[in-house]
């Protein structure tokens, strides 16, 4: 028999907070298209993007997630030193150690929480949300600051004309606490490894430090298969997640899908089958794809315009490099 002592976490967990921040610099389709052969009426037909926000050096990958956890935390009406837990979602930090989540635990006031960082690409988020309810419900933190940051301006190649005008920078957070009655369904998640020379950066680090390249490091992508994959594979996952939840599509309030493309939200919206009513995130149009940072970015953005509200069932899924995924369905704060 055992002599460790079970556990003493909350039986659930809950998304308590929200907050996000977008850089100043806002940045339109006629900017990118002075560096590739298009036109904007070729992005937006196929991206859906009209502009992204690009940081200034200012605007850091720690600076833009202490700005979202300021305000996440704010929402969630706790202090920073409760905070047990900083989750951090990035594939653009560029030191390799310490973690950045270490400087943002430190830079918000909240003591000494475990701190990490985790590289799961746009699904990143979706990742970092299931392990901050794993930590909650095990009793190793109360609360949990869980962050998407990006500043994927660094990684774009100016002169793809596939992927130029695809990223953009932000930071979005959510704190995550304990709850009575489940509000943070059951995760499904996973990855094809045997595709992940689809999304992917061009070349390593050490081939451009030792001269091997002379091309600075970014990320491409193989935009059909990536296409296909996403609408047909990731709209089963979504569907399992729903089933996994025990509801089904016309239980749900609103769908907030990683914004990577506006054909891909509105071919998943159409596969599976979405009741006109249900509200879905389109934070594409205007922010770009941020990675890891869009989910939580184009959930605040709809509680903060009205189109969500708290106590929404929310289905959300996050799908990329890797390839990674992970969809669940939340009760929004």
């Amino acid at each position: 028999m055992s002599k460790i002592k079970p556990s003493k976490g909350a039986p659930y967990a809950r998304i308590m907070g929200v907050g996000g921040y977008r850089p100043t610099r806002v940045v339109p389709n006629e900017v990118i298209l002075e560096t590739i052969d298009s036109s904007d009426e070729w992005i937006r037909s196929r991206s859906g993007i009209a502009t992204r926000h690009w940081a200034s050096p200012e605007e850091t990958v720690a600076a833009m997630s202490i700005e979202a956890s300021g305000k996440a935390i704010a929402d969630a009406g706790i202090t920073p030193e409760q905070i047990g837990g900083v989750i951090v979602a990035t594939v653009s930090h560029f030191k390799q150690t310490p973690a950045v989540a270490t400087e943002i635990a430190d830079k918000i006031g909240a003591g000494k929480p475990a701190a990490f960082d985790i590289s799961a690409g746009c699904a990143g988020f979706g990742y970092g949300l299931t392990l901050a309810k794993g930590m909650i419900v095990e009793g190793s933190a109360e609360y949990v600051l869980v962050i998407g940051v990006e500043r994927l301006s660094d990684l774009t190649d100016l002169e793809d004309r596939a992927t130029a005008f695809l990223f953009g920078d932000g930071a979005g957070a959510v704190v995550v606490g304990p709850a009575k009655e489940p509000m943070i369904g059951p995760t499904v998640w996973g990855s094809e490894g045997d595709k992940s020379e689809t999304i992917k950066q061009t070349v390593p680090w050490d081939d451009y430090r030792n001269g091997t390249v002379e091309k600075f490091p970014a990320i491409t992508q193989e935009g059909q298969a990536v296409f296909r994959w996403a609408v047909f594979e990731m709209a089963k996952v979504a569907q399992q997640a729903l089933d996994a939840a025990g509801i089904t599509s016309e239980d749900l309030d609103v769908f907030i899908p990683h914004q990577a493309n506006m054909r891909i939200i509105d071919s998943m919206v159409k596969t599976l089958k979405l009741p006109d009513s249900v509200t879905v995130a389109r934070d594409v149009e205007t922010t770009g794809n941020t990675s890891a940072a869009s989910i939580p970015l184009a959930m605040e953005r709809l509680l903060a315009t009205g189109k969500a509200k708290s106590g929404d069932t929310a289905l959300v899924i996050g799908f990329g490099a890797g390839l990674v995924y992970a969809a669940t369905v939340v009760t929004l704060p």
